[in-house]
C-alpha cells in the first residue's frame, strides 16, 4: 500500500523528489514537483523506486515525454535501480497543489 502522502522522505527518496524537479512540464515551464503532480514517492531496500503521479488532465498529450524524463530523472539518483510509475487520477490535481513558487511563475494569485 501506499504511503501516507506528505508522510516524510527517506534521504534517497528525498534525492529522487529534488532530482524530479529537474523534469519540466513542457506547456507550463514549471517542473513537476512545483506543479504538485508528483504525489508519493518510495524507494525500497533494493533500490526500487515507485513513483506515485498524476498529470494535469487525463488526455495529457505529453504523459509518455514526461514519463521517459521522469524515469530519466529519477535512475540518475545513486542507489536508484529500477523506476515505475503509478498514474493516478485520485485525487484529481488541482492549482491547490501548485507550490507558491509555481503559481508565482504562472501569474496566479489569491
Amino acid at each position: 500500500m501506499a504511503e501516507e502522502v506528505g508522510a516524510e522522505f527517506s534521504p534517497i527518496e528525498n534525492k529522487v523528489m529534488t532530482s524530479l524537479e529537474d523534469v519540466i512540464d513542457p506547456e507550463l515551464g514549471i517542473d513537476m514537483v512545483n506543479l504538485g503532480l508528483i504525489y508519493d514517492v518510495n524507494v525500497d531496500d533494493q533500490g526500487q523506486c515507485v513513483i506515485t503521479m498524476t498529470l494535469t488532465t487525463m488526455g495529457c498529450p505529453l504523459g509518455n515525454l514526461l514519463a521517459d524524463q521522469i524515469n530519466d530523472a529519477v535512475l540518475s539518483v545513486d542507489g536508484v535501480t529500477a523506476c515505475d510509475i503509478n498514474l493516478v487520477w485520485e485525487p484529481a490535481w488541482s492549482m491547490d497543489r501548485m507550490s507558491r513558487f509555481a503559481k508565482v511563475a504562472l501569474g496566479i494569485h489569491g
